[in-house]
């Protein structure tokens, strides 16, 4: 809905920013000038026709091994939290979020915030960066949404507004119905209902469009099987505990997410990026995935790591500070003759590359790996100022390139198969249509905009 409303008010002429305080998920993006921020505030930037900047997520927790998580703050890291107390540090975090939004207020007409969860967790409120406590400090307008979808919508929508102090309860402008399966004229009557108990007026009754698909936010995503057929038969992508970044393999469609062994021989198993390399390695051992990779080698199946997973592909992989996890050391499936060191600087960046046979591409880097080859073989890709990145032996490919992927050219390369794939920008578009033909366009700007 966030996005929506972005792409929507940007076709409208305005200028538009995103924000989200703080987000939770191993999908990020690195931002033009360094840094990184959720995927999520990435797309809604790219909604909203600009860069994306860290300013437009100042927090973002990486979930990690042993039950913590890596807080990035305004694009790099700070420290490894537990939960999202912040042991003490929580008026320091909000006064760097209210300063992340000002700075990036300063130029848009509108700035489009989105919460997290749900607005009335009463046990959260103390800690709350998100969603009231920072509507309030920042003077903002809201729209309730509420996922139809789910069940209990009239519960959803009453039962949260009652639970607000009163003051919370004002900044409500409206609410709106989303993801509603069927005609949205048959919840006539529940418009009517929820008006009449809330005093608030519906935005709208919002169609479930499953063609419209935009890049995961988070992990839930495996979840939901897409309604893309894939271009590539015989690919799998193994679902390691701390997947990062699977928004790399778009392009496939639905192929499978695997977790165990499974009967079937794969002509491409792609080993996908993870917050915690040691810690799913040792996963895969324990559960006869590393065997069963090898095996599916040997068999001729190319395999191909990102990031976390190209480290995974080496024979090696040390972490003497516990950065990542509690383990400083562990072999690796000893498929290349790589060594990866975790070290304290991470690396963020945008880059343009270039394969072996001349395709040209856009990709970004974020992980605190340093991964040497024991000896000479030919790369992945060469980056734009000349340095190598990763490595091709026969049908193994490591790279470090996020994005590399989820361009049809350097993805048809790889695995032999014509890909194609249509603009971003036009699911963009679609989302702003669908989010113009259902909104109470009165409502709305009168209530968000201040027009009359």
């Amino acid at each position: 809905m966030a996005t929506a409303i972005c792409r929507y008010l940007t076709r409208r002429g305005f200028r538009v920013a995103p924000f989200k305080a703080q987000n939770m998920s191993n999908n990020s993006m690195a931002c033009p000038g360094g840094g990184e921020i959720g995927r999520s505030q990435a797309a809604q930037a790219a909604a909203c026709g600009i860069d994306p900047h860290p300013d437009m997520n100042p927090i973002l927790l990486k979930p990690s091994a042993d039950a913590g998580s890596q807080l990035v703050l305004e694009g790099h890291p700070w420290r490894n939290v537990r939960g999202t107390h912040y042991d003490g540090h929580f008026e320091f975090l909000l006064e760097r979020v209210q300063a992340a939004y000002h700075r990036l207020a300063d130029g848009p007409d509108y700035v489009v915030i989105e919460g997290a969860g749900g607005i009335a967790e009463l046990n959260l409120k103390g800690s709350d960066l998100v969603n009231m406590r920072l509507a309030t400090v920042l003077d903002a307008t809201c729209l309730l949404v509420a996922d139809i979808d789910r069940g209990g919508v009239f519960a959803s929508v009453i039962g949260t507004l009652g639970l607000l102090d009163p003051d919370e309860a004002d900044r409500i402008r409206a609410f709106a119905v989303n993801r509603f399966r069927g005609t949205p004229a048959l919840f006539e009557e529940g418009v009517r209902i929820l008006e009449g108990k809330t005093g608030k007026p519906c935005l709208g009754v919002f169609p479930f469009d499953v063609e419209i698909e935009l890049a995961a936010e988070d992990g839930v995503a495996l979840e939901s099987p897409s309604t893309v057929r894939s271009p590539v038969p015989g690919v799998g992508v193994v679902a390691l505990p701390h997947i990062s970044n699977f928004t790399d393999f778009r392009l496939l469609g639905p192929v499978p997410f695997l977790r165990k062994p499974i009967d079937q021989r794969f002509e491409t198993i792609f080993l996908p990026g993870t917050k915690a390399p040691i810690p799913d390695m040792d996963w895969l051992r324990r559960c006869g995935m590393d065997q069963w990779i090898l095996e599916q080698h040997r068999r001729g199946c190319r395999i191909v790591g990102v990031c976390g997973g190209y480290q995974i592909m080496g024979e090696a992989i040390e972490d003497p500070d516990t950065r990542e996890s509690s383990t400083r050391a562990t072999r690796g499936l000893g498929l290349l003759p790589a060594h990866t060191r975790i070290e304290p600087v991470k690396t963020t960046r945008q880059v343009r590359a270039r394969t072996p046979s001349g395709v040209e591409f856009a990709a970004y880097e974020i992980h605190m790996g340093r991964t040497t080859i024991a000896r000479e073989t030919p790369p992945f890709a060469v980056l734009g100022d000349g340095t190598a990145d990763g490595v091709r032996v026969g049908n193994l490919v490591g790279t470090y390139l996020h994005g590399a992927f989820e361009d049809p050219a350097v993805l048809s390369e790889l695995t032999g198969h014509a890909i194609e794939a249509g603009d971003i920008c036009d699911n963009y578009d679609r989302l702003a249509e669908w989010f113009a033909m259902n909104i109470d366009q009165t409502v709305f700007d009168r209530e968000f905009l201040g027009l009359d």
